[in-house]
């Protein structure tokens, strides 16, 4: 049974160069300062090594190359590498995984680059393959019930918010994954956490599943109206139905659309809202940057 999840991304133009597979849907944003990001080199649970890059906050056209570097004695060989042309977006790069010590480098042949932290690959999977749905894509509409929630409360427990706890282990485990892929922790924020936790509650409440509320408000009105200010770059991951903390976070690392706003490093904050009702719980995660 698949669980439905979603993803917006709000930073310039990003949805250019990212069309994520999950439902992730992109909205015009405030220029954050254009800059690249390399995340650190992960082995996936297919066996193989990857990494990514973004080029954020732009407003001209560049393109965007990631290498993947080997470090050894001497000069380091690059392994592999891939490009992309665009404003903002993200490039990955894939290769058949040996062990050694790996790191990525990214530039945008305009003054911008960047590298990754080196890590020591052994040619294991970093995550845990379990069988997690691949998420079907969120509309505005309520999804079928075909999402299984994560949360640590069961089916059973009666509408309501499941309590903080919920939210707060969703912040931790969210920041091993950016960890993983050299990025720094999320602070979680009180007013992102409001923003999210009303829109779990509200799409808990009214029996719907999307980034628009019901009033008509889109993430980017609901995380002004939090008081987080300013906003240089926002976006927001929703789910519905997994269980715990655990199973979101994976069911989101699964979907390369939510997988770009977790492991993004341009996000410095996040709040995390959790919601249960007779359907499932409702997960909401808003990320951003002053």
């Amino acid at each position: 049974m698949r669980r439905p999840l979603g993803a917006l991304l709000c930073l310039g133009s990003l949805a250019a160069l990212s069309t994520p597979i999950a439902t992730a849907h992109a909205a015009a944003a405030p220029q954050a300062e254009c800059r690249v990001y390399a995340a650190k080199p992960y082995v996936t649970p297919a066996g193989r090594i990857q990494a990514s890059a973004a080029r954020l906050g732009c407003d001209d056209t560049a393109l965007v190359r990631i290498r993947i570097k080997r470090a050894v004695a001497g000069a380091d060989p690059i392994v592999k590498s891939a490009s992309r042309k665009g404003t903002n977006g993200r490039v990955t790069v894939k290769l058949r995984c040996a062990p050694g010590v790996y790191y990525a480098v990214v530039t945008d042949y305009r003054g911008n680059i960047g590298r990754s932290k080196a890590v020591r690959l052994n040619c294991s999977p970093t995550g845990t393959p379990t069988p997690t749905p691949t998420p079907s894509p969120s509309g505005s509409t309520s999804p079928t019930p075909k999402p299984t929630p994560s949360a640590s409360a069961s089916p059973s427990t009666p509408p309501g918010n499941p309590g903080s706890s919920l939210s707060e282990e969703v912040v931790r485990l969210t920041n091993v994954e950016r960890q993983k892929n050299g990025c720094g922790p999320l602070v979680s924020d009180p007013q992102l956490r409001s923003a999210a936790q009303g829109h779990s509650d509200d799409m808990a409440a009214k029996n719907y599943f999307s980034h628009t509320s019901q009033d008509g408000r889109d993430m980017t009105a609901r995380i002004k109206a939090s008081g987080f200010s300013p906003m240089r770059a926002w976006a927001e991951n929703i789910a519905m139905g997994q269980r715990t903390p655990a199973e979101v976070v994976t069911a989101w690392m699964n979907s390369s659309g939510h997988r770009a706003n977790i492991v993004n490093c341009a996000y410095t904050h996040l709040g995390v809202g959790v919601a249960n009702s007779s359907r499932g719980i409702y997960w909401t995660q808003n990320f951003a940057r002053h």
